[in-house]
């Protein structure tokens, strides 16, 4: 019964992982070609297949980090660590990077080379603060950590997947009441059917049902032809790195959140029975997406939160093999771009609103009780940037142009604008003012402010520029960046001018 109990508990492990990753990859691919309209031949051929071969190494990696802590210690119950694809960054780049250059250039090589670029970035960056990660959580206060990703949860994770729901209202809210039941509510299904599966496999019945009986506007039938498709080994992109640069600005953030995260989950690890060194952790992570960039990847591995939950499921180190094997093999034969062709997004939709719930009370949870308006303080980029995503299709679909908008309405445009290039980095570091300010560190607080106003003033947050470039402000046509920089060089003075209030 032991035996039999663990082999369940690992495909238990392993159906939960695989289905996380092939989830990223489905919103990925669906974002990319049904609201930019960017070619699903690029995305299923070369970006997949690049992507999941991070995943590939990666969960090999952590199998084998297993295995030798299994020999080390002598325990059979050792668990590996889970990797897969960093949902919050995968989406954040999806719509943030990936769909805008498509529409600025038109042209899907330089876009996906420009993805790859974005991706190797990120990596340097994780490589970098794997080195220094502790000394980045001592800095930055947990509040502009986790808010600034937060954001991300609610908005890009939450929201947006909810309008896919509604797309086919009988399809998401079928999958929402079962998900939503088993995930949030705790509850079974009778005889204890995996509820989450029976979403997944029901709300695609159903989809298929109703899109075969012409019920369903944007109903596209199923491709089943299965192709090779090998990753392919480039160094290419690497001359993007003009037209990449102004992606710095969520860059940074999305690499350091992952490697603070990769800390985090590594002590969890360890609470759980499974002391990990964690540099072995973080560098497995930060090389596997830089290997991943060179073949064609645009999506950043990461250690995934919950290590004790697979543990308690009964996993070992065989779950993260088998889903390395499933994705890279499955890949490479067509098998999962077969599957994330058919998987609808109304059925997925729920998952990462629930993934989008998670994170935004982690970053509630995990912050001091006096800092949470620091944490909703980082929720309003992203706020802009919602926005400016929904205002984009709009505007380029029906082909409207901004300068024949009154002038009110051009400066709320403006304001939009600036305030959502670079929302990430700018949510991190309005979060960690707004909490030094409450712990009354009036330096510290200023110090946030001059930085805001340094970066602002070359564009690296609240870029005047709608696609996002950074530039020298010398060199534009209007003040604009001299004056946000000197707006937050003015509230840098007062935070170091002010006093604390006098107890009576």
């Amino acid at each position: 019964m032991r035996n039999k109990s663990h082999f369940w508990g690992e495909i238990t492990a392993f159906l939960a992982l695989f289905l996380d990753n092939v989830g990223v990859l489905v919103f990925l691919s669906t974002i990319l070609i049904f609201t930019f309209h960017y070619p699903a031949d690029i995305i299923f051929k070369r970006m997949i297949p690049g992507t999941a071969l991070g995943v590939f190494f990666g969960d090999l990696i952590y199998t084998w980090m297993a295995l030798r802590l299994r020999k080390a210690t002598g325990r059979r119950d050792v668990t590996a660590m889970p990797l897969g694809l960093d949902t919050p960054s995968t989406i954040g780049l999806a719509y943030a990077v990936l769909g805008p250059a498509y529409v600025a250039t038109r042209d899907a090589q330089l876009t996906w080379q420009i993805g790859m670029m974005t991706l190797f970035m990120i990596g340097l960056v994780k490589l970098a603060t794997s080195f220094c990660g502790a000394w980045v959580q001592r800095v930055v206060p947990t509040a502009g950590l986790l808010g600034s990703i937060g954001g991300v949860g609610l908005l890009l994770l939450g929201f947006l997947p909810l309008l896919e729901s509604f797309n086919e209202i009988i399809v998401g809210l079928v999958a929402m009441g079962l998900i939503f039941s088993a995930l949030l509510g705790g509850m079974e299904l009778p005889g204890r059917l995996p509820a989450v599966l029976i979403a997944v496999v029901g709300g695609t019945a159903i989809h298929f049902g109703l899109g075969f009986a012409g019920l369903l506007p944007q109903f596209h039938k199923p491709c089943l032809h299965m192709a090779l498709c090998l990753p392919v080994f480039s160094v290419g992109f690497l001359k993007t790195l003009p037209q990449s640069i102004q992606y710095l600005p969520l860059v940074i953030p999305f690499g350091i959140i992952t490697i603070i995260g990769g800390i985090n989950n590594t002590e969890s690890a360890r609470l759980a029975g499974d002391d990990y060194r964690t540099r072995d952790i973080l560098l497995t992570e930060a090389l596997t997406s830089i290997a991943s960039a060179f073949f064609g990847g645009v999506a950043q591995t990461t250690p995934y939160i919950g290590h004790p939950a697979y543990k308690k499921m009964g996993a070992t180190c065989w779950y993260t093999l088998f889903t390395g094997v499933f994705i890279g093999l499955g890949c490479a034969v067509g098998l999962l771009t077969v599957i994330v062709g058919i998987l609808p997004r109304a059925v997925l939709a729920p998952i990462f609103i629930y993934i989008g719930f998670e994170i935004v009370s982690q970053a509630y949870r995990e912050t001091p009780a006096r800092h949470c308006p620091a944490v909703s303080f980082c929720f309003m980029p992203a706020v802009a940037n919602l926005v400016m995503i929904i205002l984009a299709e709009f505007t380029t679909t029906l082909h409207i142009s901004t300068d024949l908008l009154p002038a009110r309405l051009k400066t709320i445009l403006q304001s939009l604008t600036i305030l959502s290039n670079g929302f990430v980095l700018t949510a991190l570091l309005w979060g960690s003012m707004l909490a030094c300010l409450i712990d009354g560190k009036k330096r510290h607080a200023a110090a946030f402010s001059f930085t805001c106003g340094v970066l602002a003033l070359f564009g690296i947050i609240h870029s005047i520029e709608p696609s996002g470039a950074i530039y020298l402000p010398w060199r534009t046509s209007s003040s604009l960046p001299f004056m946000t920089a000197l707006a937050y060089l003015l509230m840098a003075a007062i935070f170091l001018v002010v006093k604390p209030k006098k107890q009576e």
